[in-house]
């Protein structure tokens, strides 16, 4: 059964270039937490409502440059966040979501070469929420950031389904994303909880769930 100190809701997003095993945990954490009693939304970005899912289409898998995928992402964005990822806060849900705004720093800032000073700025207007009388910057309470090298990750995916236009790009591509990442963890050190994803699933599973527990969001 829950305690009193876990009833308040929870975001925790998931992130990681494609292949580095995200998806693979975040059914699981969803399980643990309906386990202990708690209600779970579990969702994606770009994604998760039916607007942001056709956006979502349009951003992997047509051709487009940096700009108009940002700008799109963050539309996709503001829809999850407001339909979605707010509503289940309030009710005291844990949110799960694969993928939030860092993505768009990796990928887009990172991959893309992408203005993450404009990034910045769209991430303050789409994120602003009111909570408790106070305008603020929504952001995952903790992101889980799954580091794995970029060769080992297109190893991974060689072969496993029709990639889209990101799953495409070469291993270079990926390197700068995952720098984007850790540029990310570097301004949000409390945030970030780095997850070595070169493991095995059950040491990556592990180091999931002490990271939750130490923390406090999963007893």
């Amino acid at each position: 059964m829950a305690t009193a100190g876990l009833l308040q809701g929870s975001f925790i997003s998931f992130e990681g270039i494609d292949g580095a095993g995200k998806s693979t945990h975040i059914d699981g954490l969803a399980k643990a937490f309906r386990d202990q009693g708690r209600v779970v939304t579990l969702t994606r970005e770009p994604g998760g409502t039916m607007l942001a899912e056709k956006l979502r289409a349009l951003v992997l898998n047509d051709p487009m440059d940096a700009m108009t995928e940002a700008f799109l992402v963050f539309a996709a964005r503001r829809d999850h966040l407001y339909q979605v990822i707010e509503p289940a806060l309030a009710q005291g849900q844990v949110v799960l979501c694969d993928r939030f705004t860092d993505a768009t720093f990796a990928y887009q800032g990172g991959g893309r070469g992408f203005d993450t000073g404009l990034l910045s700025v769209l991430e303050r207007m789409v994120q602003s929420v009111v909570v408790g009388g106070e305008e603020r910057v929504r952001q995952p309470d903790v992101t889980i950031w799954f580091d794995l090298p970029a060769e080992i990750a297109a190893q991974r995916l060689a072969g496993t389904r029709v990639p889209d236009k990101f799953e495409a790009q070469p291993v270079e591509f990926f390197r700068r994303v995952a720098d984007g990442y850790r540029r990310r963890m570097l301004e949000s050190p409390t945030r970030f909880a780095r997850i070595d994803a070169n493991q095995t699933r059950e040491a990556v599973w592990l180091d999931v769930l002490v990271v939750l527990r130490l923390r406090g969001l999963l007893a």
